[in-house]
């Protein structure tokens, strides 16, 4: 019996090859052509020896973000198995996600592996951190609007539009309305650690609360909800979806935090939790925590990062994003 095939994957270099094809799939699979609209290419440089061995090529080409812009190639039907192959050929500069082709319809494709660097038009949603308290620079988000828009001044842009205070189920109700007027094409979510924090007289001081609990902790489950909306939020606009943070916090100096408790184990608990998120979605995810670990110093009040410390924020951003 002929498997189902369940995927499809808009190619736009050496997997419509039909050597590649034979190579990874034993022969040619279905297509049909599509294109790839707000998107241009630029040339990546292969080391892989099997890589190129099987498309003859030592440059390949990667997406790049234009508005404006659209990409010719073709949509690829695949088995299970196939799509697992074609993952397989891919070098580590590239990563699978989610995109909408000319046509309207959601699709796989592969973007490069660092979510910030393909980026033209990039809009932060997110709390007080992401917002920049503390900082009169404007915080980690102001650091990457200077170093992303003096790259291409003509080009590139950033918009700001964190609000002190948010919850993700907040963010994912007030940002639709905010994103046709600045055509985003990537879709950052800094998510702080308000989901997490509970009354301050219902805290268990350092019980290695999971935070998922009914007592008035944060639900898990209702934060998935809140993802899963901005997740489509973002396709409805051919974004890429970027979640980031938490940052660590000082537990000592948190524990009770204007009326609110703030602990590590609640914070790891989110933490946890959005990686496991974004892995089962294939959302990129960069992890805020080990910048200002064991950095009290870099922290004004236990919770919000100096000036320094949202430098440090950045300098892992740009490391691990761009």
């Amino acid at each position: 019996m002929t498997e189902s095939r369940t995927h499809t994957l808009f190619s736009f270099g050496t997997l419509m090859d039909e050597r590649v094809q034979t190579a990874l799939f034993g022969g040619a699979v279905p297509t049909s052509p599509a294109s790839l609209a707000g998107y241009t290419t630029r040339p990546l440089k292969i080391t892989d020896p099997a890589v190129i061995a099987a498309s003859g090529l030592d440059v390949h080409l990667i997406l790049e973000r234009r508005l404006g812009a659209f990409v010719e190639g073709a949509v690829l039907h695949l088995t299970d198995e196939e799509l697992a192959a074609a993952d397989a050929y891919e070098v580590d500069d590239y990563t699978r996600r989610r995109v909408v082709l000319s046509s309207g319809e959601s699709t796989w494709a592969y973007l490069d592996a660092k979510p910030l660097r393909p980026a033209e038009r990039i809009v932060v949603v997110g709390d007080s951190i992401a917002y920049g308290r503390c900082d009169p620079r404007g915080g980690w988000a102001g650091h990457l609007a200077a170093a992303h828009i003096s790259g291409d001044e003509a080009r590139r842009r950033l918009f700001n539009l964190a609000i002190p205070g948010s919850t993700l189920a907040e963010v994912s109700a007030q940002t639709p309305m905010l994103l046709a007027a600045r055509r985003p094409d990537t879709l950052v979510v800094a998510a702080g650690i308000n989901d997490s924090a509970v009354p301050a007289g219902r805290a268990g001081a350092g019980t290695g609360d999971t935070g998922a609990g009914t007592d008035g902790h944060a639900d898990f489950g209702q934060l998935g909800g809140s993802l899963d909306a901005l997740a489509a939020t973002a396709l409805a606009h051919n974004a890429r979806l970027v979640v980031a943070g938490p940052s660590w916090l000082d537990e000592d100096r948190t524990r009770d935090y204007e009326g609110l408790c703030f602990t590590r184990a609640r914070a790891l608990a989110l933490r946890a939790f959005l990686q496991a998120w974004c892995e089962a979605h294939h959302v990129d995810h960069l992890d805020l925590w080990e910048p200002l670990r064991e950095r009290s110093d870099l922290l004004s009040d236990g919770l919000h990062p100096t000036a320094e410390g949202h430098l440090a924020l950045y300098e892992h951003l740009d490391a691990t994003g761009r």
